[in-house]
């Protein structure tokens, strides 16, 4: 609530007098008036975030001052104070834009728990801002989202492979967002209205792999009762993205390797020779050059796949763009499922910046996707949203009972207090 700009207009003197003291206690920069007249004066002279105002005034009523506060800025959020005989008339004016109503009388606390939420949606409006900022200013492209100067690096490292031919490597620990590089290369290369075909080296037996890769003719093996087009073929004149590629077999590596010098290849069983169009781009989370000194590689092989070469950073190798993936993942879930949050409480934020995250942007992605699901709507996503445990340190459960991720991320503080609570 620090710093939030706040109008207070009610014609009883104590009653302002203590609405202004409340606020200016939380950090409020609060101006006052006493009419509705001099409150929509106020409102032409200057900008405020929130508008608490009285629904029967002298002059202006409330429903004026709404008005010419949505007039004026349609972002200031407008609190109305009723009686409890004008409780329909408040409740209508929130269909015109009003925040919210509170009944006289009330205990200020009240009052300041609906300005906290006003501040609360205000951060998450920064955020988006800061966020869309962000992403104009060239930290995102193909899907990827990267402040970090490492993350910015890359970024432009495939702009530029994209608008090349080669063939691609692309390097990192899983759930850095390899799929995503190749897919934002090929969406931006002269091939992109052509096919792009994934292939998941390591999900597939060596035989099975092979008929995916390179086809197959009908008769060539027990089962095999028509011919099958490879991937390759399916793919010309686009892009072929084999995933895990150091899981691939000695054996077709070097059908592979033939592949890249000759643009022709056998299908399984067959003797004529099919000739394709298509880009390559590779992927592994292993260390290529370590896996060719233990000559589990083919040098060769891996001497063509470098020729342009891609790694993907881990996550805690940025950490500065954790939130930041959060803010995007979150309004995109929130988009989807028609909820409305207001961004994450600063507990929430300090937890995922303390957070190791070994799954790297998949684990976040995954973590902030089921936390939105979790967290009550109108509300801010909490720690307990995210680690998806009742007995969450937060909510005062012991430490040894939770997730890795509070564990993990908890304070200093926070996590001596489960200690001596343990103990005791």
């Amino acid at each position: 609530m620090k710093g939030l700009q706040v109008l207070i207009i009610d014609d009883e003197p104590l009653m302002r007098l203590s609405m202004v003291d409340a606020l200016e206690g939380v950090g409020c920069e609060v101006a006052a008036a006493a009419t509705g007249t001099e409150g929509i004066h106020a409102l032409k002279k200057r900008t405020f975030d929130m508008v608490i105002t009285d629904l029967r005034l002298p002059g202006a009523d409330g429903l004026a001052v709404l008005k010419a506060c949505k007039e004026r800025d349609p972002n200031t959020e407008v609190i109305l104070i009723t009686a409890h005989g004008s409780v329909d008339t408040a409740v209508g004016a929130i269909k015109f834009g009003a925040f919210d109503y509170i009944t006289k009388p009330f205990q200020m606390d009240e009052l300041l728990l609906i300005v906290e939420r006003v501040g609360k949606m205000f951060e998450l409006r920064r955020d988006t801002v800061r966020l869309d900022a962000a992403l104009e200013e060239g930290c995102s492209f193909g899907g990827i989202i990267g402040r970090d100067k490492r993350m910015r690096a890359v970024l432009d490292q495939i702009k530029l492979i994209a608008a090349a031919d080669s063939t691609v490597l692309i390097m990192g620990e899983s759930g850095t967002g390899k799929e995503l590089a190749a897919n934002a290369i090929h969406l931006h290369s002269a091939r992109k209205d052509h096919a792009f075909i994934k292939v998941s080296c390591a999900a597939l037996s060596e035989d099975r792999l092979e008929s995916e890769l390179f086809g197959h003719e009908k008769g060539a093996f027990p089962g095999a009762m028509r011919q099958r087009r490879s991937r390759f073929e399916l793919a010309n004149k686009g892009t072929v993205f084999l995933d895990e590629i150091a899981e691939v077999s000695a054996r077709l590596q070097n059908k592979l390797l033939g592949l890249l010098q000759v643009r022709r290849f056998t299908r399984v069983g067959g003797l004529d020779q099919v000739e394709v169009d298509v880009r390559l781009i590779c992927a592994t989370r292993k260390d290529l050059q370590a896996e060719v000194s233990a000559g589990r590689f083919n040098e060769e092989f891996f001497s063509r796949l470098q020729a342009a070469q891609i790694i993907m950073p881990a996550l805690r190798e940025r950490p500065g763009d954790i939130i930041m993936i959060a803010q995007a993942v979150s309004q995109d879930r929130c988009a989807q499922l028609g909820k409305h949050l207001h961004g994450f409480a600063p507990a929430a934020k300090e937890l995922l910046d303390r957070y190791s995250f070994s799954g790297n942007v998949r684990e976040l992605e995954t973590m902030v996707a089921q936390a939105v699901e979790r967290a009550q709507d109108g509300e801010a996503i909490e720690p307990w949203d995210l680690c998806g445990h009742r007995r969450c340190p937060y909510l005062g459960g012991p430490i040894r009972e939770t997730c890795g991720f509070c564990r993990e991320g908890l304070t200093g503080t926070a996590q001596q207090a489960e200690t001596d609570q343990s103990r005791r």
